[in-house]
């Protein structure tokens, strides 16, 4: 399991590196640093009210749906049906990576797998089942259709050799 502690760490580093390089931009640009962070702030508030929608969405979806039935279908127990279940609800969800990792980590104490939840974030990134029309519309449906399918296929390996490196280290 992840530290808790660790990972507060690693954001507070995060966060004070991007101050110490936000000034050293400043002290070189100051105009530049200015339409930067500005810009960044303006993509932010544009995202904010899909990332709540879809904060609040997943929110209700947890409450809605129990631990037995997410473990039924998601834990040791459901076998390989559980690497299929994660891989479908990963391919037909378009859910974006600073939702899904935090669902993950729910998922994780849970008591889902490591390697469910990796073949779930494999086909959440590499699997668009939704966005095969758009897709086909730029690349070709043949194109759209055959990219699917193996990045499904290889989102399933990527979960079984989750299992065998696991059973290794």
């Amino acid at each position: 399991m992840h530290n808790d502690a660790n990972i507060l760490y690693i954001m507070v580093a995060i966060i004070i590196l991007t101050i110490i390089l936000t000034i050293i931009s400043f002290i070189f640009n100051k105009r530049k640093t200015f339409k930067a962070i500005k810009k960044g702030t303006m993509m932010f508030l544009k995202i904010l009210p899909t990332l709540l929608s879809v904060i609040i969405l997943v929110s209700v979806v947890l409450y809605l749906v129990s631990d037995e039935v997410i473990i039924k279908h998601l834990g040791t127990n459901a076998g390989l049906m559980a690497y299929v279940s994660a891989a479908l609800i990963g391919a037909i969800s378009i859910i974006p990576g600073f939702i899904a990792y935090p669902l993950s980590s729910i998922l994780l104490s849970k008591g889902i797998s490591y390697a469910v939840i990796s073949v779930f974030i494999t086909t959440l990134k590499m699997v668009g089942i939704l966005t095969i029309p758009l897709e086909a519309k730029y690349f070709g449906l043949k194109t759209a259709i055959l990219r699917n399918l193996l990045a499904f296929a290889g989102a399933l390996i990527v979960g079984f050799s989750m299992v065998f490196i696991y059973q290794i280290i």
